[in-house]
């Protein structure tokens, strides 16, 4: 039986050419990771078809869950289908809308993959190695640069383990305040993450994406302030004494119960 494909457009062509120039990978390092060859992965941006059992390995290359525009029913993500999710969250939906649900529950899945994989990865290297050793980081990119050389196999569990809490959380409805650095990062990375994928799906009519509206606005709401952006994401140097200091990003410092005097 011959292998299904999925036929090529110039408007999937782009969008892989447009994702894999954004993580900045060379055609070489994007067909590795997908484990096809480099022509291969050149005629994937040229626009010709797509053997089915590739799109996985595409996939997992640009960090993403689907093709965009594929009309297969296993590559289309729909909301509808995020509501039954494990990381879905009420309390996300009721107070910032169906799209902030969405993004935690998809960004969540695509954070805790690169995750793993960086762990993978440190675990094979000596011990005290960051993600910045390693010779392909998704999560690298999307880390606050200043603390780089923290990011080691311990700091990697430690966040797992954080984010799948939250995942907990999610599912059985409570609140997704954050009350640490870490939590607050969490989310911001998932929303980042779910962002970059629903924006180059928003003109197509294959995705029922209709009530989703790509945004972070959202995550500024539930933090009350933009301080995750400030201090972790400009030219903002954090002393050891700042509370967004890595030293601090695991204390529970924000929306916490002050003790009766």
């Amino acid at each position: 039986m011959a292998r299904r494909a999925i036929q090529g457009t110039e408007n999937l062509a782009k969008k892989i050419r447009q994702r894999r120039n954004e993580l900045a990978l060379t055609i070489e390092e994007a067909a590795s990771r997908a484990g096809v060859g480099t022509k291969t992965w050149c005629r994937y941006e040229a626009g010709e078809s797509i053997r089915s059992d590739k799109c996985k390995g595409i996939c997992k290359a640009l960090n993403w869950l689907s093709l965009p525009g594929c009309d297969d029913d296993t590559q289309t993500p729909m909301i509808t289908q995020y509501r039954d999710h494990d990381a879905w969250s009420k309390y996300l939906e009721d107070s910032f809308g169906v799209s902030a649900a969405t993004s935690f529950a998809y960004g969540s899945d695509i954070l805790l993959d690169n995750i793993k994989e960086d762990l993978e990865a440190l675990a094979a290297l000596p011990i005290g190695s960051h993600i910045g050793q390693i010779q392909f980081s998704l999560l690298q990119d999307y880390m606050p640069k200043q603390f780089l050389m923290h990011y080691d196999y311990d700091f990697l569990f430690r966040m797992q383990c954080t984010l799948i809490r939250m995942r907990t959380r999610a599912k059985h409805g409570a609140s997704m305040i954050a009350h640490s650095v870490m939590e607050e990062l969490l989310v911001y990375l998932c929303c980042e993450e779910a962002t970059a994928f629903m924006n180059l799906c928003a003109d197509d009519r294959d995705i029922a994406y209709e009530d989703f509206n790509p945004s972070s606005d959202w995550v500024f709401d539930l933090f009350d302030d933009m301080d995750i952006v400030t201090c972790l994401y400009s030219d903002m140097y954090i002393s050891a004494d700042h509370c967004y200091h890595f030293s601090h990003w695991f204390d529970q410092q924000f929306y916490m119960d002050t003790p009766a005097e």
